[in-house]
């Protein structure tokens, strides 16, 4: 039987509800908790694909969906967990969807100009920004 200070917590120390700003940082999705309520707030956090609060609770089968860090986490819930856990016990919490991380071979060229050679013109403008698009 829970205690008067439990907070709801059986006996494996999983919770009925859990935030979904800390269940974010529990499964280390996130490095911090503020980083998790800030993506709350910041409207990149979504499950089951409506926009949510950092106090909304999450429970198995939700799909929850990240972006973070430049790139989009998507995730379904197989377990609940309130406290942060290590890396392999974290990937039992969830099953994750998400896309493949973008590749690191593409990095944009930088265009380098010789000293001394005052402002770029707007032909050369063009050509800088021409060279740092990705290719299609």
């Amino acid at each position: 039987m829970p205690g008067p200070y439990s907070r709801g917590m059986d006996t494996e120390g999983t919770a009925g509800t859990v935030r979904v700003d800390s269940w974010i940082w529990s499964v280390r999705l996130t490095k911090s908790r503020s980083q998790a309520s800030t993506a709350c707030k910041a409207g990149h956090v979504r499950i089951n694909g409506t926009r949510v609060k950092a106090s909304q609770t999450v429970k198995p089968g939700d799909q929850v969906r990240l972006f973070h860090a430049g790139r989009e986490r998507i995730v379904v819930v197989t377990k609940v967990i309130a406290k942060r856990v290590g890396a392999p016990v974290a990937a039992e919490c969830y099953v994750d969807n998400s896309p493949p991380p973008p590749s690191k071979e593409f990095t944009a060229p930088v265009a380098v100009r010789a000293r001394g050679m005052g402002r770029p013109t707007k032909r050369d403008r063009r050509e800088m920004e021409k060279l740092q698009q990705p290719p299609h």
